[in-house]
């Protein structure tokens, strides 16, 4: 018999399984998440399950109606404007605070676009998107404030993660990130926070198109976008 896991351990797991199962589309906008069948799936008792999906409805990414269950909420495009106004602070702010990286932080940020580059599709990608992001705000001693960036943006990875499948390829992703790498190791800060603004705001481009081929994933209509964004 498998030794009992840790409540914190056990909530934890369940919210990640499940939040990346609804990020990801495996989840319908409209589903009915049953605990049991969850804890099941998970192996896991219903308590911790029942925990993470408390903290998931805190994100808006699943409503809990009393005495008829707990269903996957459609995006919220309103929740992928604010999302997306605290990203671009926080990752744009940090970016402008980082020095030149040295030659062993190019390496391991050339790494990871080397690693993106071997990913096939969005499912392989889609965790070494989030290490990219992550290392970014590292550089400039910023860490931390990735948690603050997660909490805010669920319904807008949401949005991301159906465009990259609908509107752009994996590798556009890529060169995005490439071009961010290329003008930091230039020392031309301007540049990479223009090419990271450009990079970040395009999930309006992909959430317009997406909206329109499939409005059933949507609450509402599609954010105004917060600027004009400009491809290099």
């Amino acid at each position: 018999m498998p030794a009992p896991v840790a409540r914190t351990s056990a909530r934890e797991l369940a919210y990640g399984r499940v939040r990346d199962d609804i990020i990801g589309g495996r989840f319908a906008p409209g589903a009915l998440l049953s605990e049991n069948e969850l804890a099941v799936a998970l192996g896991l008792s219903r308590q911790p399950v029942r925990e993470a999906l408390l903290l998931i409805a805190q994100e808006g990414l699943v409503e809990v109606r009393p005495q008829s269950g707990t269903y996957v909420t459609r995006i919220d495009p309103d929740r992928v404007r604010e999302a997306q106004f605290i990203r671009e602070a926080i990752e744009l702010a940090s970016l402008g605070a980082c020095a030149q990286p040295s030659a062993d932080e190019e390496r391991m940020l050339r790494d990871l676009i080397r690693r993106q580059r071997g990913a096939r599709d969005r499912d392989a990608f889609y965790p070494l998107d989030e290490e990219f992001h992550r290392a970014l705000l590292g550089l400039a001693g910023h860490a931390n404030a990735w948690a603050a960036v997660s909490a805010a943006k669920g319904h807008l990875d949401r949005a991301r993660y159906v465009g990259m499948s609908a509107t752009r390829a994996v590798q556009d992703y890529v060169d995005d990130h490439e071009r961010v790498v290329d003008a930091l190791a230039h020392g031309d800060a301007d540049a990479a926070i223009a090419a990271l603004r450009a990079h970040l705001r395009f999930v309006f481009a992909d959430l317009e198109a997406v909206q329109a081929q499939h409005p059933e994933l949507f609450a509402g209509p599609a954010p105004a976008r917060t600027g004009r964004a400009s491809r290099r």
